[in-house]
């Protein structure tokens, strides 16, 4: 078992082009499940009671996504060993996971999204940087990993365009609104400038084909952005949690709202499946019910008509 995951991983990293992180989910996922089954247990040895004992141990200490994501991880596994030819079986065969309540997309209203977008200020040591990050999120819906992985040859500010490496290392360009430009323009000018002069006078070498630097001149985390931005979601009075992903949320749910058509939005948000955009498509008709019934003559506050 051990010798197949780690063949199992190394496709996901090298033919797929999965980041570290997710691979080692994976990873983590499978030997879980194998520390239930014999030291030397073969993968064509594996049949469907041991998944389904598996799955009920899950259930007594893990969430309903949490065990379907370990099962997914278990599904994916067994059929690549199928398609090496490694088992002949599908122990997973017949196996249902937990059903799952669609989660509605936490996003910010237009408004919200201004007040974030002023927040940083000249008590802040990297304001024009902050703002730029913001600004990009926002503007373009990008991940917030796509984010910290993008170069400066990534970003052409002439033709306002973001070449973007999303999930499995697929690229995509994406436009780029002209408050970001501006605001990344600021930042290049004074920010980015001086953390790069200041590393050369200390005779370290700062890493300047980044896009984004943190204080130390090397390239930021997303742990960072994710710890400032929701700095700035308190600062600017916002009751719910703000993340990198929220922004990225409110970016679809405002260009449907406005009245963008959907294949456009999955294009710009680099989803492989439509299914995975239409999550927003119930957002705005959420949104859309909530303005009727607040806003029409025989409408109510309950969602009802009234009237004949």
């Amino acid at each position: 078992m051990k010798k197949s995951i780690s063949l199992f991983c190394s496709w996901l990293e090298n033919e797929k082009g999965y980041s570290d992180h997710t691979v080692s989910g994976y990873r983590r996922d499978l030997r879980e499940f194998t520390k239930g089954l014999p030291v030397s247990c073969d993968p064509g040895e594996v049949r469907g009671p041991d998944i389904s004992n598996f799955v009920i141990g899950l259930h007594a200490t893990n969430s309903p996504a949490t065990v379907a994501r370990k099962l997914s991880a278990l599904r994916s596994y067994f059929r690549f060993l199928q398609r090496e030819k490694i088992v002949t079986n599908d122990p997973l065969a017949g196996i249902i996971g937990p059903k799952l309540r669609k989660a509605i997309p936490n996003f910010l209203t237009v408004d919200q999204i201004f007040q974030l977008l002023e927040e940083p200020g000249d008590k802040d040591s990297f304001q024009h940087r902050d703002r730029a990050i913001l600004e990009l999120l926002y503007s373009t819906g990008i991940r917030v990993a796509e984010l910290v992985s993008a170069d400066l040859d990534d970003l052409d500010l002439s033709s306002e365009m973001l070449r973007v490496r999303g999930k499995g290392n697929k690229e995509r360009l994406v436009p780029v609104g002209r408050p970001a430009i501006e605001a990344i323009h600021r930042y290049q000018q004074d920010e980015r400038t001086n953390l790069i002069l200041a590393r050369l006078a200390s005779g370290k070498k700062a890493q300047d084909q980044v896009l984004f630097l943190n204080n130390r001149g090397g390239r930021l985390t997303t742990r960072s952005i994710e710890r400032f931005v929701g700095k700035y979601g308190q600062r600017a009075g916002i009751q719910q949690t703000v993340t990198p992903h929220a922004l990225r949320h409110s970016f679809a749910t405002h260009l449907l709202e406005m009245g963008a058509d959907l294949r456009s939005v999955q294009e710009l948000l680099g989803h492989a499946s439509l299914s995975t955009t239409q999550k927003y498509t119930h957002l705005t008709i959420d949104h859309i019910t909530e303005v009727y019934d607040k806003s029409h003559p025989l409408g109510d506050q309950k969602g009802t008509v009234t009237g004949e």
